[in-house]
This record gives structure tokens, sequence and C-alpha cells, in this order.
């Protein structure tokens, strides 16, 4: 049976699905987030990994340190390099960081918190939504 969220990379090599209804949706201004993306934020939020399951192809994953001195895999489509998913973050164990980019369906989902806005550029916005200088606890 199917589950209830499908996402995909951007040549559809790499298909994946959970149940899990996103409540936590974070838009993160923080560096590594900037510089992983390629933009000025990234937006995802988190799965339980036992909830989390590849339907088809397989990621390329790059483990990175980030600047907070945690380790974690930047899972990439290894034909297309769109991002899909962070792993193996070590402050969070048992737990994938889907990117809402690769959802196939993004209706009724978007960011409940807007976090590292010390480093969101001045010309952006904020959402209305609760903001964060750094990582909320």
């Amino acid at each position: 049976m199917a589950k209830k969220h499908t996402a995909q990379c951007a040549c559809g090599a790499v298909k994946f699905e959970f149940d899990t209804d996103p409540t936590f949706i974070a838009m993160c201004h923080c560096l590594d987030c900037k510089k992983a993306s390629g933009g000025e934020a990234a937006v995802w939020f988190p799965v339980p990994e036992d909830d989390f399951t590849m339907i088809s192809g397989e990621t390329t994953a790059f483990h990175y340190i980030a600047q907070s001195g945690n380790g974690l895999d930047r899972n990439f489509c290894p034909k297309c390099a769109a991002r899909l998913y962070t792993s193996k973050l070590d402050s969070f164990p048992k737990t994938v960081f889907v990117q809402i980019s690769s959802l196939d369906n993004t209706d009724g989902i978007k960011p409940t918190v807007e976090m590292f806005t010390k480093r969101r550029h001045a010309w952006l916005k904020p959402l209305d939504i609760p903001q964060f200088t750094d990582m909320p606890s």
C-alpha cells in the first residue's frame, strides 16, 4: 500500500515515500543550509527513519561536518544532482530531514518556523511565523 506522501528528484530516478504529516517545517537561513541549497535558505522537515521508504533508485551521500560540529549526510540523486534529504545527523538519530522541494504535492505544507534569522538577507521579508535567531530549543 502506497504511503501518504511521495517525493522524487528532478529526473525521477530516485523516489521515496512516507506517512508522517509534516508539522515542524523549518525555513532555515543558517550558512550550512544556504550553501547546500544554493539559495537564501533551505526548507525541510523531519520524518522518522522507520517511516521513510525508498521506492526506486539510490542516492549518493555527501558526509559533511556542519558549523555546529555535528556530522550529517546530504543525499542527492547521482543523475540529476537534486538534493533530496539529510540523514545520519548526529544530533537527531533515526530521523530523515526531507527537502520540501522533493515532494510531489506540497498542498497545505508551508514553513512553521524561520530559524537562523540572524543570517537572513536584509532584502528578504520575514514570514508571519515564529522567528528564531538561532536553532529553536
